[in-house]
């Protein structure tokens, strides 16, 4: 980077985001295995470890290509862990906004505020290609989040990674 700041990480008023690594696989274990977290979508819970670190290699992979990828949030007064999320760049050529927050930190703002540093860090990345964030019909709490951000809601599109049509909520129209 060619300066003193700590590669990965970014300071937002509230949080620490820090690249995603092999050291938080305790901690997104957790996070991923709550069924209260993974509500809209059961199926997506972490039933292992393993697929907990199958996830930090995809996202290490993308911090080493790309130079981003997701964070783990944690506050920056107290170090608790508050989510993971971030955007990584996805075929067909699209920022992918993520986010998943720890129950206890839902409706405070900060998929709002992880979110706005995402879009921040991929538009300085490569301000050419759109941030998209695919949301289930029946995510009211992340569609609001995409409202709040500005985003638009594009209708229901197939999501390249999984072919399942979701909500695509955009920065601008979509080539796909």
């Amino acid at each position: 980077m060619g300066d003193d700041r700590e590669p990965y990480l970014v300071v937002t008023e509230r949080l620490e985001l820090r690249g995603v690594g092999a050291q938080d696989l305790d901690a997104l274990y957790t996070l991923n295995a709550d069924p209260e977290v993974w509500h809209h979508l059961p199926e997506g819970r972490h039933s292992r470890p393993g697929i907990t670190q199958a996830w930090i290699d995809r996202c290490t992979r993308h911090w080493e290509l790309g130079g981003v990828s997701y964070w783990m949030a944690r506050d920056r007064e107290t170090g608790e862990l508050i989510g993971v999320g971030g955007a990584q760049r996805h075929a067909p050529g699209f920022w992918n906004l993520y986010y998943r927050l720890v129950r206890a930190h839902w409706g405070s703002g900060y998929a709002t505020e992880l979110s706005r540093a995402a879009m921040r860090v991929a538009g300085e990345h490569d301000p050419e290609i759109p941030v998209v964030a695919w949301i289930h019909a029946h995510n009211a709490g992340s569609r609001a989040v995409a409202e709040r951000l500005g985003l638009h809601d594009y209708g229901l599109r197939t999501k390249p990674s999984d072919d399942e049509p979701m909500h695509a909520y955009a920065d601008r129209e979509l080539p796909f």
